[in-house]
C-alpha cells in the first residue's frame, strides 16, 4: 500500500491518498502532475511537504522497480545483458543464478536475441523492454512505470503485462495513455491539475469520463450498444 498524506510538491496538492495492492493505472491530461506523482512514489524525489510511505515503511526500506518515460536516460551500462543483470549483481547473487534469471526474463519479453547487443543500437521500444526487464528482475516490492507502453506495440505490451502478472509484484503503478490497458487495471487514478479527481475501479471511474478522450475505445464499442 502507498499512503500519501498532506502532500504539496510542485503542481501536486494531495491531502490524503491510499493506493492499494494490485495494478493501478494513473491517467489524466498532459501536465497534470502524473510523472511527478510517480517519481515521488518511486523515491526519485523527496516531497516539499507531506509524506509518502510504502507498505507502512520509508521508501529506503523497500525495493522499488522504476522505468521512466525515457528509459535510456537511466541506463548505466553499455550492453543489454549487463543492464538487466545489474540489480542481481548488486545483490551479489552467484553468477549461474544471475545468468539463468537474465535469460529467463529476456525470453519472457522476446528480447533474448538482444542480450549481447550494445544499448546504443536498440530502438526505443527495445530499450523500454530492457529497462523493464531490469526493473522487475529482482521482483521488487513496488513497480513504477511511467508511460513505458508509449514505446511498445500491442504484442510487446501484452508481454509486459503478462510478466507483471506472473512476477507476483505486490503493487504496480502505471502511468499510461492507453485507456484500453488502463481499463484492465485493478484500480484507476484520474489526475487533473495536480489533484486526484477520481479514484476507484475501472467500472467506477471510466463512466465518469464517458464524454472525454479518457474513456476506453473498446468500451465505446462493447458497452454502448
Amino acid at each position: 500500500m502507498i499512503r500519501i498524506e498532506g502532500l504539496r510538491h510542485r503542481i501536486l496538492d494531495i491531502p490524503d491518498l491510499v493506493i492499494g495492492a494490485g495494478r493501478t493505472a494513473v491517467i489524466g491530461p498532459n501536465g497534470s502532475g502524473k510523472t511527478t506523482l510517480l517519481e515521488l512514489c518511486a523515491g526519485m524525489e523527496t516531497p516539499e511537504s507531506g509524506a509518502v510511505t510504502l507498505h507502512g515503511r520509508p521508501r529506503s526500506a523497500l525495493s522499488i522497480g522504476w522505468v521512466s518515460e525515457f528509459p535510456d536516460r537511466t541506463m548505466l551500462f553499455s550492453r543489454v545483458y549487463d543492464e538487466i543483470a545489474a540489480p542481481l549483481r548488486f545483490c551479489r547473487l552467484p553468477c549461474p543464478k544471475v545468468d539463468a534469471r537474465v535469460r529467463q526474463a529476456a525470453e519472457a519479453l522476446g528480447i533474448r536475441h538482444l542480450l549481447s547487443m550494445p544499448l546504443r543500437d536498440l530502438s526505443g521500444g527495445e530499450k523500454a523492454l530492457v529497462a523493464f526487464a531490469a526493473a522487475v528482475i529482482r521482483t521488487p516490492d513496488i513497480l513504477v512505470l511511467d508511460e513505458v507502453d508509449s514505446h511498445l506495440d500491442e504484442e510487446a505490451l501484452r508481454q509486459v503485462l503478462g510478466m507483471i502478472r506472473d512476477a507476483g509484484i505486490p503493487l504496480t503503478l502505471i502511468c499510461t495513455q492507453n485507456m484500453d490497458a488502463a481499463s484492465e487495471a485493478d484500480s484507476v487514478l484520474y489526475v487533473v491539475s495536480g489533484t486526484v479527481r477520481h479514484q476507484g475501479s475501472p467500472e467506477d471511474v471510466f463512466p465518469l469520463l464517458s464524454g472525454t478522450c479518457f474513456y476506453p475505445p473498446l468500451w465505446r464499442l462493447t458497452r454502448c450498444r
